[in-house]
């Protein structure tokens, strides 16, 4: 080598290091290399962070002088700090080299290995190389040794811990402990390095603890939970501080089992974990089985807690389990179990919602094989039942039994859980049965559940559940079967599950009202006392162990009014009957259960009301409206709404009945405000997002612009949610519209606290509805069991009831089969055949039902001929063509034949008061007309035979429409859905000839046939077309409903209207365009037959237009085809 020692600089690089284990196992804040020249310098490396794999790159450079020593010292150091240093850290391995053995690798980078620690060699890739210097710059690069007592005790406490871990001897731990101290006493509270002294002492202490050589953890504990206080978030040490902390707690849950600080645990993880960079040693300790999986693994076996705190743990928790993570499936399942534990305290949709999504997750993450695949397919059916009975969707329901019989197929017999899955199974089929009525569903539920009862003999801790279960099971066929040994086993199994229960067990108000229930059963059947007595007293208790908003109230008031009734039916005391009143009450209102079991308990109310003449039925209908409204507003889809209700029995009436009950207390104007708040809740819920506000835009502009967006944010959601078929995004999108539909009530709400605007969207009083009547009066016809009769609606002044004595509900629906029998007869015979059935029936129709109301409107009413008159028909009377009511016979003074209806007024129909005023109102918006004719008469393979009178009946109309009406005809390829809708949007008066059908079992399915694909109601619903005036729908079946929701009115005229046409045309039953084409020609004669230049095309001339034409093709049309076409609207 060239040179001697005395005159040589060498530049040396520290390049990298690896297998740096730390002697004490401490987590290093990070490592660093000190080289010591001579006793007074040392030059030191950036201290960098260790990495995973237990490596380190420096990258650091340095020129040293040989000319104070002959050899130098090379150590590796963790450091405990990443800021301020306390001494020189703990001594990794360190090696004493001469400088030509530093230099004897040439200019090469080079390994240089040192002592094994815990049997690894640690080594520092190194290269060095002569350089020339000019004058001494290396002492600028060296810091001078400190020594100093708090460094000498902070090393020696080091150096002792080290030697407490290697080799168990107690007297070093206690000599590490005692330099610590002494550090910490030099370092007072506000001293700088307060914080190291007191980490380094808590680990001395902690690593003590774990070997069982200390015993004060709590000390220990409060040492780390100081450190980290004095090195909050953006300290470079706060990290290392808090997993300090969080070492502590768990190493004290370890030992001492304390759910606290499994807790705490996790919240420091949740903060620690995204503040460890990936690839880091730290970050893979944290992150690994002895870190944060311990914490989740310690969180998990806590027991379920539906408090907030509980809940945010699981959150927690969930969060330290990424994607991909092996212990997310069980921190999903935990979290769910404890969101639904909260909603069976609380009723929240939010969290029963939220459980089913996480348990989709969770069951999504465990494919077959899994070994807990069966445990959360058991734990998301469960959820998915509890939604069920809450909201009433047999989806759910279905889904459910689906996933309990997965279940049970992964749990053979002698599996450990099969008593979980039969009992469980058991359970939602006895639920589908109550629905279905499938006597299968049943008696496979009672074998389920004595199954699973035998896998759970007495002293198993389930043995009371499946006893109750079973039970249930048992009841429930006793109300279908009336065989009195399942009555009598249930009460017996009943009995004995509380006789095991223990008086705080969270399910016993459940069983104690359940008992209940069979008891009143009993009661009935042999009217002993005893039995009824207890039942009322077991509801007591029930209701006494429960706090006032717990879901399961509703259970215990409908028991409790269920025995009260009972004894009311045998006893006949009076006391009985307000009693059971004042339950149903509570039980109907009781806010946190679901709308179906309170919309259940509320029409059994108006029942037994009406049933014992009670002075709370017209109370019970009332509720039943705006429990049903507020039911049907949580479908997001407009088909998921009329699933939810249709789904009560009974219910159908209930709009009719509540009418008839006011008729029958002498209130018609409340008969009014009922029948209307019952009838068309569809369209009344769906036009609330397209309500006009002209005069709150005018007094509160931005109130109307936040009520608008919302609006059309809930109708979009809604419309959207209709395509969803998987389950778990149909599942996100109910979330997302009840979050739009509560900010979208809490808009309403707003807007009602202005005091010109306090009944926005409420239901109409009588005094708002009377507007429908401002052209012309409004004739009600309420067909009910209890009563049929007609309510007149007048222009001004009181409502006018008009007794139908004659007819029955029953009279009205054979009236209705003996008018379909007819029409089919009709359309075989030849147009000059007489229409002898047909002639019957109209003057049923004139004698019983419409000139009782005709007497009223001239003689009471004194409404002048050829007035203007509104029917709207509620129920059976839907499917009767009132209009068409006919005396045929000759005047007495035989000076010619009697007038029939439409020879005295001019009628039209409405579904609803509201669709008539909101049509009204919405003529204020007019625009230039343009008129489109739409014609199909040449079907798509299948899709009907072809009509061959629609070209000849689109020319005709073209000619007969004004060219001012900008006239365009659709026909033929270009008449397809996409075309027609963009037509309808387009045109505001349009004339559609084609096929229309009319879906029974689906109304929002009807349609009109086009070219490619159907036009259906739903597609012309979701259109908005303000603009527009006028529809005449030549098609079959476009102005009847469906027989299972009459009252809602649902058919394509109605929703022409409610898309904004005001006035339509459309047909009852089949139209024979051969013969339709004469009444079209002649109403657009009379629509525009008078129309001079520069005159105004007007839609409200419709109903007048069709009156005349109707008269006039007598010769040519036969009398079912003048009589299918009716008007409605303006």
């Amino acid at each position: 080598m060239p040179g001697t020692s005395e005159s040589r600089y060498i530049r040396l690089e520290v390049i990298s290091g690896k297998n740096l284990q730390v002697p004490s196992w401490r987590i290093p804040a990070g490592i660093y290399i000190s080289i010591n020249v001579d006793s007074r310098r040392r030059w030191k490396s950036a201290i960098s962070v260790l990495s995973s794999d237990e490596s380190v790159a420096w990258g650091n450079t340095v020129i040293l002088s040989s000319h104070s020593s002959p050899e130098l010292s090379v150590e590796i150091r963790a450091s405990y700090e990443l800021g301020r240093m306390l001494g020189g850290g703990e001594v990794i391995a360190g090696l004493q080299m001469s400088w030509d053995e530093l230099l004897d690798h040439g200019n090469e980078p080079f390994d240089l290995s040192f002592p094994p620690v815990r049997g690894v060699h640690p080594s520092l890739k190194l290269k060095a190389a002569i350089v020339h210097a000019c004058d001494d710059q290396d002492d600028a690069l060296f810091d001078s040794l400190a020594d100093c007592e708090i460094t000498r005790d902070t090393d020696a406490g080091h150096a002792q811990f080290a030697k407490y871990v290697i080799s168990e001897t107690v007297s070093h731990l206690n000599d590490a402990v005692k330099h610590f101290e002494l550090v910490l006493d030099q370092c007072p509270v506000n001293h700088p390095d307060h914080a190291t002294a007191l980490t380094n002492l808590a680990w001395a202490r902690l690593a003590g603890y774990i070997r069982n050589d200390l015993e004060d953890i709590d000390a220990t504990t409060s040492l780390f939970r100081d450190a980290l206080a004095l090195r909050p978030q953006p300290h470079p040490d706060h990290p290392l501080s808090l997993y300090n902390l969080s070492e502590v707690l768990t190493w004290r849950h370890n030992k001492k089992s304390t759910a606290a600080d499994i807790r705490e645990a996790a919240q420091l993880y949740h903060d620690l974990l995204p503040l460890c960079a990936e690839g880091t040693y730290l970050r893979s300790i944290a992150a690994g089985k002895n870190g944060v999986d311990y914490v989740i693994g310690g969180c998990n076996n806590l027991p379920k807690d539906a408090s907030d705190e509980g809940i945010h743990l699981r959150r927690v928790v969930l969060g330290l389990c990424p994607l991909g993570h092996q212990l997310r499936p069980r921190a999903l399942n935990k979290l769910a179990q404890a969101v639904e534990a909260r909603f069976d305290q609380h009723g929240s949709m939010d969290d029963l919602d939220t459980s089913i999504q996480l348990g989709r997750e969770a069951v999504s993450l465990c494919p077959e094989g899994h070994a807990d695949r069966g445990t959360y397919l058991n734990n998301l059916a469960d959820s998915l039942t509890s939604r069920f009975e809450h909201q009433g969707k047999l989806n759910d329901l279905d889904e459910a039994i689906s996933l309990h019989e997965g279940a049970l197929r992964l749990r053979p017999v002698g599996h450990q859980y099969r008593d979980f899955s039969l009992d469980n199974l058991g359970g939602v089929l006895v639920r589908r049965f109550n629905k279905r009525g499938d006597i299968d569903d049943i008696t496979q539920a009672i074998s389920l559940c004595r199954e699973a009862l035998t896998l759970r003999p007495p002293g198993h801790p389930h043995h009371d559940t499946t006893l109750n279960n079973l039970a249930l099971a048992l009841k429930t066929r006793y109300v279908e079967t009336h065989v009195s040994e399942d009555l009598n086993e249930a009460i017996d199994l009943y009995r004995e599950s509380i006789r095991l229960m223990r008086l705080d067990h969270p399910e016993r108000h459940v069983t104690l009202h359940n008992l209940s229930s069979v008891l009143c059963s009993r009661f009935t059947q042999t009217q002993k006392n005893e039995d009824v007595e207890e039942a009322i007293v077991l509801c007591q208790q029930s209701l006494e162990a429960l706090h006032s908003l717990h879901p399961d109230r509703h259970y215990s008031y409908f028991r409790l009014r269920e025995a009260y009734m009972s004894r009311y039916q045998i006893l006949h005391d009076p006391a009985d009957l307000s009693l059971a009143i004042e339950n149903f009450r509570p039980a109907s209102r009781h806010p946190t259960q679901g709308f179906p079991e309170r919309i259940m308990e509320v029409i059994e109310w108006a029942r037994q009301a009406e049933v014992y003449q009670h002075e709370s039925a017209l109370e019970a209908y009332q509720m039943c409206f705006e429990l049903f409204d507020s039911h049907v507003m949580t479908r997001s889809s407009i088909i998921s709404r009329r699933e939810a209700a249709t789904a009560f029995r009974h219910a159908r009436s209930l709009p009719v009945d509540a009418a008839s009950c006011a008729i029958r207390h002498v209130n018609l104007r409340r008969a009014v405000e009922l029948v209307e708040q019952g009838r068309g809740q569809q369209w009344s819920l769906a036009s609330r997002l397209r309500t006009p506000v002209e005069d709150l835009e005018s007094a509160k502009p931005t109130l109307a612009r936040n009520y608008l967006e919302l609006s059309k944010h809930v109708s979009n959601a809604a419309q959207s949610s209709a395509t969803i078929t998987d389950r778990a995004a149909a599942d996100r999108e109910a979330t997302e519209y009840r979050n739009l539909t509560r900010q979208w009530e809490a808009a309403v709400a707003e807007i009602r606290d202005v005091p010109a605007f306090s009944r926005f969207l409420l239901p109409p009083s009588y005094e708002d509805l009377q507007a429908a009547a401002r052209q012309g009066p409004v004739i009600i016809l309420v067909a009910s069991k209890y009563s049929c009769s007609a309510i007149i609606v007048p222009m001004s002044g009181d409502p006018h009831h008009v007794p139908l004595p004659s007819v029955s509900l029953a009279d009205l629906t054979n009236l209705k089969d003996r008018f379909a029998r007819a029409i089919r007869e009709a359309s075989r015979m030849s147009p000059k055949e007489s229409r002898t059935d047909l002639i019957v029936l109209s003057r049923i129709i004139w004698d019983q039902i419409m000139l009782p109301i005709v007497n009223a409107l001239e003689h009471v009413l004194k409404v002048k001929r050829r007035s203007r008159i509104w029917l709207c028909p509620t129920a059976a009377f839907t499917s009767i063509p009132l209009h068409a009511a006919h005396p045929f016979q000759t005047k007495a003074d035989r000076s010619g034949k009697e007038p029939c209806l439409e020879d005295l007024y001019i009628c039209s129909y409405t579904p609803t008061l509201s669709a008539l005023i909101r049509s009204r109102q919405l003529m204020k918006k007019r625009v230039s007309p343009s008129f489109v004719a739409i014609g199909q008469g040449q079907p798509g393979a299948g899709k009907g035979k072809a009509l061959l009178a629609v070209d000849s009946e689109l020319e005709l109309v073209h000619k007969l429409v004004p060219a001012m009406a900008n006239r365009t005809t659709i026909s033929g390829d270009e008449a397809t859905r996409a075309g027609a809708l963009s037509a309808l949007q387009q045109n505001t008066w349009v004339h559609l000839a084609c096929h229309g059908k009319q879906d029974p079992k689906q109304p929002y399915d009807s349609h009109f046939v086009m070219r490619d694909e159907h036009l259906t109601l739903l597609d012309i619903m979701e259109r908005h077309v303000p603009h527009a005036e006028f529809a005449f729908l030549s098609a079959c079946h476009t102005a009847v409903g469906d027989e299972d929701t009459p009252d809602e009115v649902i058919h394509l005229a109605a929703g022409l209207q409610f898309s904004g046409f005001k006035s339509v045309v459309g047909t009852l039953w089949e139209v024979d365009d051969s013969v339709a084409k004469h009444v079209v020609e002649a109403f657009y004669k009379y629509m525009f037959g008078d129309l001079k230049d520069g005159g105004v095309m007007d839609c409200t001339k419709a109903a007048w237009a069709l009156n005349c034409a109707t008269h006039s093709v007598k010769t040519k049309v036969p009398l079912e085809q003048r009589m299918v076409f009716v008007h409605i609207g303006v």
